[in-house]
């Protein structure tokens, strides 16, 4: 797996309660292994810890695990704020159908989506659909809505053999590398489009200053 020369340094990978999580410590590990230089923690929601053990990610990820509910934060802690600051990448992965309603709608009923709903950083999303949730319309309206948010990239779903059917359905969150390699590329079309738009501005510049001569 190739990785491209990326600016990020602070990446937190949030993973949720789909059954993908369970291959969570891998991509950890190929994370750590594929950017040594980059700073990885992990945030798992409630219902990610039916899945995956936050023991085995803490070791993997050298970090302490934060889990997404109130329960565990002090009076005293503001884990959102610190969270939001912190990163300068975030992969959701995988992003159950509930994660990404919530999600898109704004809610902000917990420290990591207060983190995400406030954050400059990049958010990737790579979405794990149950069975034909994509031909909802509330469903494809939602991803739209994120879509279209700045700062926020999706990652198409993948054909994958369902857990319930055991058949082969859309709806597979795309594998974490492609969703790093997603962020990359709109981080650096993002910087090509802010350097344009400098360089338009200058000219403008040079342009008024000659016709004021």
């Amino acid at each position: 797996m190739d990785v491209p020369h990326t600016g990020f340094r602070r990446v937190l990978v949030v993973g949720t309660g789909a059954l993908g999580v369970a291959f969570l410590p891998f991509w950890i590990n190929w994370l750590r292994s594929a950017l040594p230089e980059t700073e990885v923690r992990v945030a798992l929601t409630r219902s990610a810890l039916r899945f995956v053990s936050a023991d085995a990610v803490a070791v993997l990820s050298g970090r302490e695990v934060f889990v997404d509910d109130w329960s565990t934060v002090s009076g005293v802690d503001v884990p959102h704020v610190e969270l939001a600051r912190w990163a300068d990448l975030v992969l959701v992965h995988p992003a159950t159908l509930h994660f990404v309603g919530r999600y898109a709608l704004g809610i902000t009923d917990t420290p990591l989506m207060l983190a995400l709903q406030s954050t400059a950083a990049v958010v990737g999303v790579a979405p794990s659909l149950p069975p034909a949730a994509h031909r909802n319309p509330v469903v494809r309206g939602h991803l739209d809505v994120l879509r279209a948010r700045p700062g926020v990239v999706v990652a198409p779903t993948i054909p994958a053999v369902s857990a319930s059917t055991g058949e082969l359905e859309d709806g597979g969150s795309a594998p974490l590398n492609e969703l790093y390699d997603l962020c990359v590329a709109h981080a650096a079309a993002v910087a090509a489009d802010a350097e344009a738009e400098a360089e338009a501005d200058a000219d403008a510049v040079v342009v008024a200053k000659g016709a004021g001569s």
